[in-house]
């Protein structure tokens, strides 16, 4: 065996500075080891690992750095475990066995050599068998900073669909960016401004291959007077499923609590929070009509979104639609 993660890799990849390196490798014959390292690579508290047959056996190898770095997850044996929200987009596929993942709105087989985005937002449960899995991981920040100058994109965090498949055009740049950053570890490694270069190149492919998802703001935010203002509204939409207080939007924008208030009466008449209900019941809607009506549920969604109580979620989201959630779905 190779080492547990703390032994090999004794500082969690979250904690990483920008740019610093990251490379380690845990490896072994056991299951019980296997569920201790599987566990500690993905920052769960459990995952359970059994054999298939006689000859078990798991590998993880992970090199590149903070931004981006590039994973192999190998097991001869079936394991189950859960994936909290971490500090990465991630994005995977499997070249052997099985391999599938459920959050509860979100439930996916992974294909061979299909990639997919991991969902960035949600927990979900990992399930696979005999499988070698590859993932590339794209540390958030980085993410942020190279859509902000490739996209023009200034609101985080960016909101993606799990469920989009790659687009045959970018599925094709998608592989040629794999390749440059492979390449650019073998020969130069990661303090090397080909390997800058290559992750760059594949951050772009990234974006262009899974695209974030985008909210139109009202025009009038266009406006220089509403400059602050509209720090307040991207931030409500960056954050629409977080607690947002007015405290919050007031140091965002750089306005007094008593400014805010008055500047979303001027230009929506409403309030912060009512605006903040109707983004949030606006990104209900559209999720419940992706949903299939025979999996849907209803509250799930709405307690993602911020609502805790369901009737008074209900009421309001029949106001504003002239439908009943229910009725969304079923549609």
């Amino acid at each position: 065996m190779r080492g547990t993660v703390a032994d090999r890799f004794p500082t969690p990849v979250s904690a990483l500075r920008a740019g610093e390196p990251v490379r380690f490798e845990v490896s072994g014959g056991d299951p019980d080891s296997a569920e201790r390292d599987l566990a500690a690579v993905h920052g769960a508290d459990r995952w359970f690992v059994r054999r298939i047959d006689d000859e078990f056996s798991y590998r993880y190898t992970a090199v590149g750095d903070s931004d981006v770095s590039i994973r192999r997850s190998q097991l001869r044996g079936a394991v189950r475990g859960s994936v909290p929200v971490g500090a990465d987009y991630v994005v995977t596929w499997i070249t052997s066995g099985t391999a599938h993942l459920d959050s509860g709105h979100v439930r996916m087989e992974l294909h061979r050599d299909v990639p997919v985005l991991l969902p960035p937002e949600d927990e979900f449960v990992f399930t696979a068998e005999d499988h070698d899995q590859r993932l590339v991981h794209f540390g958030r920040e980085y993410v942020h900073r190279v859509a902000f100058e490739y996209l023009e994109v200034e609101t985080t965090p960016l909101r993606f669909d799990p469920t989009r498949m790659p687009e045959p055009e970018t599925a094709v740049r998608w592989q040629g960016a794999l390749v440059a950053l492979s390449r650019a570890l073998r020969a130069e490694g990661p303090d090397s401004d080909a390997w800058h270069e290559a992750k760059w190149s594949a951050a772009t492919a990234f974006l262009d291959t899974f695209p974030p998802q985008a909210d139109d703001l009202p025009a009038v935010l266009g406006l220089p007077r509403n400059a602050r203002l509209r720090a307040a509204v991207e931030y409500i939409h960056a954050h629409a499923a977080e607690p947002v207080t007015v405290q919050e939007l007031s140091e965002v924008a750089g306005l007094s609590v008593r400014s805010v208030q008055e500047s979303f009466r001027r230009v929506f008449d409403v309030s912060p929070l009512t605006y903040l209900r109707e983004v949030r019941l606006d990104r209900v809607r559209g999720e419940l009509l992706e949903l299939d009506p025979q999996s849907g549920v209803v509250g799930d969604v709405a307690r993602r979104w911020g609502f805790a109580h369901l009737g008074r979620f209900s009421a309001a989201y029949a106001a504003r639609f002239g439908e009943y959630p229910k009725q969304t779905l079923r549609r």
